[in-house]
């Protein structure tokens, strides 16, 4: 039995990890339940076999001094898996987990279109959270994808191990992997300041130097994505600062309440179907209030001010999205109410919408029932064919309105032309009328200058008397 053999059954079967121990059968992993194959167990020899042949001299080395070591391994034409290798009582065990080596994008996933908001951001902290299992990475991969499809950037990505191979798209992409590329998470960090990136990926937060110096790098202008295991929004702050001595907790809360944008927290659950698991996110966006919050330590009142912020900022809790699951009929009830981190909270709201959903007084054999709700969807058509026809009548009142504004505003505008041209001319009239004045007051006063002219000479020469004349020839 070999590995590649085994990883590619397990590929076949859909199945999201594989488990080697010795004096056990190979373990799948299928819609979240353990199954054993039906071959013979495993032998010490044969596990340490397939380990071996996968590991190389410095994982190996690795595993001697830690005792445990991540691994990336890929079968040609299957898929990649990210696998741990570890010692569990004296012995080698391996447990490894199904990558596709096609990423799926935000739309495939079924997720909700508010996460397409954090990839566009320009900086801040984007922290993806839940249990191991619950599909981070997968999360995290389809937002990378999203952002190598559609901005011009230098985005780094730092694994352990690597897991999805990502292409370059509109963006630019580095991925380096612990033990490969670069020692550590905290060192890789550091360089990536200078080597112009615009996002960064960091596949894990571990440790208090990750953590800040992840912090850091949102402070500086980058975009950060990174992952956690917590499972809500405020366990994930507490975790955070849990982190950190009690003297240095004041800083980074401060810190985080100005780069932190938005904390995605996930949980697979069960289709209704049984065949296949589905995403319940909780979604946590830092508004106003909610950075308020976190400065100040108020974490356990993070939950009742998502849920009161569904409108505007578009946040949901874990009760939310599993009643919408549940309302699209995407999961059972007892999913749903087995998956909640609060089962009476959400029986409560469930009741307030849906008043015999828990009372069994709607009797699935009662076909009245049924007719009665039958009942309800026709009065419900009528009513929505009557809104439509209103909307429609008002649509055509509204376009009616509209021409006659419109109408009215031309002839306002043709109003104001002749309006101007008459101003024009009465300008120009103005114009001439003054200059026809300043001509005429110009003659007047040539006129009485001749007159007082000749008059002067009459007085200073007056005409002599006419003389008397004789008559007959000789006159």
């Amino acid at each position: 039995m070999e590995l590649d053999q085994l990883l590619a059954f397990m590929t076949k079967q859909g199945a999201s990890d594989l488990h080697l121990k010795p004096t056990r059968p190979p373990l799948l992993r299928i819609t979240g339940r353990l199954v054993p194959l039906k071959a013979e167990p495993l032998t010490l020899e044969q596990v340490e076999g397939m380990v071996e042949a996968i590991l190389s001299p410095m994982q190996k080395r690795r595993l001697e001094e830690h005792l445990s070591v991540d691994i990336g391994y890929g079968v040609a034409g299957v898929a990649r898996f990210r696998g741990n290798v570890y010692m569990q009582r004296g012995h080698v065990a391996a447990t490894f987990r199904r990558i596709l080596f096609e990423i799926k994008a935000i739309e495939d996933l079924n997720l909700p279109d508010v996460l397409l908001e954090f990839v566009g951001l320009p900086m801040g902290l984007v922290l993806v959270t839940g249990p191991t299992g619950s599909g981070k990475s997968t999360t995290l991969a389809a937002l990378i994808k999203h952002i190598a499809r559609t901005r011009p950037v230098h985005v780094i990505t730092i694994e352990d191990p690597m897991e999805f191979l990502f292409a370059d798209g509109m963006a630019s992409i580095s991925q380096r992997e612990l033990g490969t590329d670069t020692m550590s998470f905290r060192e890789a960090l550091r360089n990536a300041m200078r080597q112009d990136p615009d996002v960064i990926m960091v596949g894990e937060m571990r440790d208090p130097d990750t953590i800040q110096t992840v912090i850091t790098a949102a402070e500086t202008g980058h975009l950060v994505f990174s992952t956690l295991h917590t499972n809500s929004a405020a366990q994930t702050i507490d975790r955070i600062l849990d982190s950190f001595p009690a003297d240095q907790q004041g800083q980074v809360r401060t810190q985080l309440a100005q780069v932190l944008k938005g904390v995605v927290s996930i949980k697979l659950v069960e289709h209704a179907d049984g065949k296949r698991r589905l995403a319940a996110l909780e979604i946590m966006r830092i508004s106003p209030k909610i950075a308020k919050m976190i400065e100040q330590g108020e974490t356990s009142e993070m939950l009742e001010e998502i849920e009161s912020s569904v409108g505007y900022y578009r946040m949901q809790s874990m009760n939310h999205s599993l009643m919408a699951l549940l309302v699209h009929s995407e999961i059972t009830y007892d999913e749903a109410m087995r998956q909640s981190p609060d089962p009476e909270d959400l029986s409560l709201k469930l009741r307030k919408m849906f008043p015999n959903i828990e009372g069994g007084d709607m009797a699935t054999s009662d076909f009245s029932e049924i007719q009665e709700l039958q009942q309800f969807r026709r009065l419900y058509e009528e009513q929505e064919e009557k809104i439509k026809l209103q909307m429609g009548e008002k649509d055509e009142q509204i376009g009616s309105l509209t021409a006659l504004l419109g109408d009215r505003d031309q002839s306002l505008r043709e109003a104001e032309t002749r309006m101007e041209a008459m101003r024009r001319e009465a300008e120009k009239m103005r114009s001439d009328f003054a200059r026809l004045k300043d001509d005429a007051q110009q003659k007047i006063n040539k006129f009485q200058d001749r007159i007082r002219e000749l008059n002067s000479r009459l007085s200073n020469n007056p005409t002599p008397p006419p003389e008397k004349r004789s008559g007959g020839i000789f006159r």
